[in-house]
């Protein structure tokens, strides 16, 4: 691994990775916004910032110096694949110049019927010295893309493919075992809503972890706190 490479990881290494991204769908949709989230986020002792699309990206190199992982989410009729998942948004995270790019590497077949395998291979042969994520729902996929040279091992997709629907969250099961077993950095990612769910990640043996929603999605936040008092009320208890 080149001395920038070590240099990034070096970095994440132990701290908080905040993700800062919105839907076209939520209110807080807009470049300037997630960059200035990113900056709120770099204040408060983030090391990284996980990012969407290439203007946003932009946005926040504007305002934080602070390793990126990039992604660009983008639907393909014939894929449920949606994280970057073929090799025109990884060519455009390239250009953009991206610290870490992550990917989708579940075994859902990728646009074009490719399996992640044949994907990264592919994207590996192109960009030998980039640094790649992979985000994985279950050990066998995080085996497989430590075998095909990825860089960082994430649990990003646990509980979000239809075979680990329902698993607990944050996955701290699958961070242990891949601490464990796969000498690559895990990157704890998905579920960690609090404070405790951190330190628990980090227990199991997490390299670095990202917190998204429970720190930069207001609707979500607001949401979670109505539904418990509704279940409250519900269950007479208020």
């Amino acid at each position: 691994m080149n001395k920038k490479n070590e240099e990034i990881l070096k970095k994440i290494k132990g701290g908080l990775i905040v993700s800062c991204q919105a839907l076209n769908t939520e209110p807080l949709y807009d470049s300037y916004i997630m960059s200035k989230m990113a900056y709120a986020a770099m204040l408060g002792g983030a090391v990284g910032i996980r990012a969407n699309t290439i203007v946003d990206i932009k946005a926040i190199k504007k305002e934080v110096d602070l390793p990126i992982i990039g992604i660009i989410k983008e639907e393909y009729d014939d894929s449920d694949v949606y994280i970057s998942p073929t090799m025109k948004e990884i060519d455009a995270l390239i250009e953009e110049g991206c610290d870490i790019i992550a990917t989708d590497a579940t075994k859902r077949l990728r646009p074009g019927g490719k399996t992640f395998e044949e994907f990264f291979i592919e994207v590996r042969k192109k960009y030998p010295e980039q640094l790649f994520m992979a985000d994985t729902s279950c050990f066998e996929e995080g085996e497989l893309a430590a075998k095909l040279g990825c860089d960082l091992i994430g649990t990003t997709m646990a509980g979000y493919t239809p075979y680990t629907k329902g698993r607990k969250l944050p996955d701290v099961e699958l961070v242990k075992k891949y601490a464990n077993e796969l000498n690559k950095p895990i990157i704890a990612e998905g579920g960690i809503w609090i404070p405790q769910d951190l330190l628990n990640v980090y227990k199991a043996g997490a390299y670095s972890a990202v917190c998204g929603t429970a720190i930069t999605r207001p609707m979500n936040i607001t949401k979670r706190f109505v539904n418990a008092l509704e279940e409250a009320d519900e269950n007479s208890m208020l």
